[in-house]
């Protein structure tokens, strides 16, 4: 853990950025976390709890609300954003005229963006100045808010292109009950997080259909080989997806209740379409708009992804959720060892 104690933001106030903060207010650091809701950011500094996304937490008391965001980032050297995808530009638009150095921007939200086809990293240098920019770090991994919140064990990954500024957020968040990899692997890390999502969806459709586990470690064993393929095209190391980014963070999403992504696909396969959906789960279902994105990714760089393929037409095309699962069962058939190769392309030999 930092002996140094700093100040740090903490933008977004949902269940995983609140959960962040009690890690980072657990190693003493003095935290600000900002959120848009006035009732709620009163709620947090009046009562000490954010009973909307966590409830019965106690927040420790070096937790502060914020509402306004120039007073959350002002002197502030690092930067937590935990939002929406969809959000993180509009944010940073309004971030950047207020901060008066380089700021380290660590992201931890878990998509990409369509049409751009950009990682959350790649967007982030778009919209921040190299002269105020100091470093961008990923944090990743197998890790519900929920259980964050009470403390228990969890492992997490950090990455970014400059390591010294990754060890240093190690430093800050790593503790007894939070333990912090690094790995250079910054491409793998951000489409290991993003695209486990779109997996998770399709595992909570087998649910939904009432479908059991060998339909669900088909999905996740299938679906690793789709993000290996595809993140490797991408320029990044098959061995992040055999690790806590990769196969870890695959397995918590599509196998617990707290995964929302999961929640979302199992409403799906119960015949709900997806503004039911959506409208339903009162939080932002990632997966949606990463399913999108990985879909035109794959077309573009010509990459094999069935799951995504079939998947991106229930939610884009209205096609029949069961009619989806039979067509990738009925595919011609494959080699599952040339599937392995052509995941880890040339990057290994084997």
């Amino acid at each position: 853990m930092s002996e140094i104690k700093q100040k740090i933001a903490v933008i977004g106030a949902g269940s995983w950025g609140t959960a962040l903060a009690m890690v980072l207010a657990d190693n003493q650091h003095q935290v600000r976390l900002w959120g848009h809701n006035e009732v709620q950011i009163t709620e947090i500094n009046t009562h000490h709890t954010n009973s909307k996304y966590l409830p019965n937490i106690e927040l420790p008391t070096n937790i502060v609300g914020y509402h306004s965001l120039e007073q959350a980032v002002e002197d502030i050297e690092t930067i937590i954003m935990a939002i929406p995808t969809k959000a993180i530009r509009d944010v940073l638009k309004d971030i950047v005229p207020l901060v008066k150095r380089p700021m380290t921007i660590v992201h931890v939200s878990k998509g990409i963006e369509p049409d751009s086809l950009l990682r959350i990293s790649e967007m982030i240098e778009e919209e921040v100045p190299a002269s105020k920019l100091q470093a961008v770090v990923v944090l990743s991994g197998p890790s519900h808010a929920e259980e964050v919140s009470l403390r228990q064990p969890t492992i997490v990954t950090v990455s970014s292109k400059n390591m010294k500024a990754a060890e240093k957020i190690q430093d800050l968040f790593m503790n007894q009950n939070f333990r912090v990899y690094t790995n250079p692997d910054i491409v793998g890390v951000e489409i290991g997080g993003a695209l486990k999502n779109i997996i998770a969806l399709a595992a909570g459709i087998t649910n939904g259909l009432g479908y059991g586990d060998n339909a669900k470690a088909a999905l996740i064993t299938r679906g690793l080989a789709e993000i290996s393929r595809l993140g490797t095209a991408m320029g990044a190391n098959p061995l992040t997806f055999s690790g806590i980014t990769g196969i870890g963070d695959l397995i918590v999403t599509c196998t617990s209740i707290h995964s929302r992504n999961w929640r979302a696909g199992n409403m799906l396969g119960k015949g709900n379409n997806l503004e039911e959906v959506l409208a339903n789960m009162g939080m932002v279902v990632e997966g949606v708009r990463t399913t999108k994105a990985a879909y035109q990714l794959a077309q573009k760089i010509g990459v094999d992804m069935p799951i995504t393929n079939a998947l991106y037409d229930v939610l884009f095309n209205e096609q029949n959720v069961k009619d989806s699962v039979d067509s990738l069962m009925t595919r011609v058939k494959r080699n599952e060892i040339e599937d392995l190769f052509n995941a880890w392309g040339e990057k290994q030999e084997l």
